[in-house]
């Protein structure tokens, strides 16, 4: 068995002790680890709605309700994983570009260790450092789940907030755009270019809602697997992408998305990608009234980790302690 598994809550309530991702060890170390779930409380980087920061601690709550068998996947991802709560990044509220850089310097550790680092945001705007952290590995296939572009050249003359991450991203080598898509844009826009200019100028692929609904989770999952192809990929995944009616705790809702299910099932669908590292953004628990957000945001989150161990289990890996 890994080393590192969730408490069993057939012999201790999930109401009691400490609340991790998963009622996972909180362990501060890299040995004998495969996967850490980080919190990152930012969210001086958004433009409409504040209150990202407190998303890693609702998603912590919502997700000890996890069970350790994917019945969808047909995977127990923690007899595979040897996973933790790595706990919080120390970010500086109020100032985005320090906050980057203690971002960076703490999901950076993971990454060189082998370690899969999956983060719970926090606004979209940490997705920078993010990114930033898997340089070593060469530009990534990036996955945006997402409403809205967020390659804006600036907002308000500012260049690093949660609607330029992206265009960031690209500009600093840290995105493989031949390999890269956007999934489920939609709502109103500035101009036709603000997604055409994603093919025209950035070279990204995109889908739009529509695309999304039109075509069906299994088609969606398969169009985003020929476009990674063999590259080593990072899902961005904003809570946003979903319709209000099941995520409403996000800070720039977008009506009439995909519904909960279809984002899952579509999730479950990126089997055979080499992920690196995964995060999921923009809930905002003060607009989340029955917890649904979080909610779905820890079962996203359940949903890739569950990729990771599926992966492993295909090519023969075992966990980082070298069991099976």
């Amino acid at each position: 068995m890994p080393r590192y598994t969730p408490a069993d809550s057939l012999q201790s309530p999930r109401f009691t002790g400490p609340i991790t991702f998963a009622r996972l060890p909180h362990v501060r170390t890299l040995e004998d680890v495969d996967l850490a779930v980080v919190g990152v409380p930012f969210d001086t980087g958004v433009t409409y709605r504040v209150g990202g920061r407190f998303g890693p601690r609702a998603v912590r709550d919502a997700s000890v309700m996890l069970r350790p068998y994917n019945a969808n996947l047909e995977v127990a991802p923690f007899e595979v994983l040897s996973c933790v709560d790595f706990g919080d990044v120390a970010i500086v509220p109020g100032y985005t570009e320090r906050s980057y850089a203690a971002i960076e310097a703490a999901v950076s550790p993971i990454v060189e260790a082998g370690v899969v680092p999956l983060l719970i945001g926090g606004d979209h705007a940490c997705t920078l450092p993010h990114l930033r952290a898997t340089r070593s590995r060469g530009p990534v296939a990036v996955v945006d789940f997402d409403s809205h572009t967020d390659a804006w050249d600036s907002y308000f003359g500012e260049k690093y907030n949660h609607g330029t991450w992206m265009r960031r991203a690209i500009e600093e080598g840290l995105v493989d755009v031949g390999h890269s898509i956007e999934v489920g844009l939609r709502g109103s826009i500035y101009a036709a270019e603000d997604w055409t200019g994603l093919r025209t100028e950035l070279r990204l692929d995109y889908l739009t809602t529509e695309d999304v609904l039109k075509f069906g989770p299994a088609a969606v999952a398969a169009r985003i697997r020929e476009r990674v192809g063999d590259r080593p990929a990072f899902i961005s995944f904003d809570i946003d992408v979903v319709d209000p009616a099941f995520a409403p705790g996000t800070g720039t809702p977008e009506a009439g998305g995909p519904s909960a299910h279809d984002a899952l099932s579509i999730v479950r669908g990126l089997t055979g990608i080499d992920f690196l590292g995964f995060d999921v953004v923009e809930v905002i628990p003060a607009y989340d009234p029955a917890g649904q957000t979080a909610t779905l945001a820890a079962n996203l989150a359940y949903e890739m980790l569950s990729l990771v161990a599926l992966r492993r289990t295909a090519l023969g890996g075992g966990s980082a302690d070298g069991s099976a």
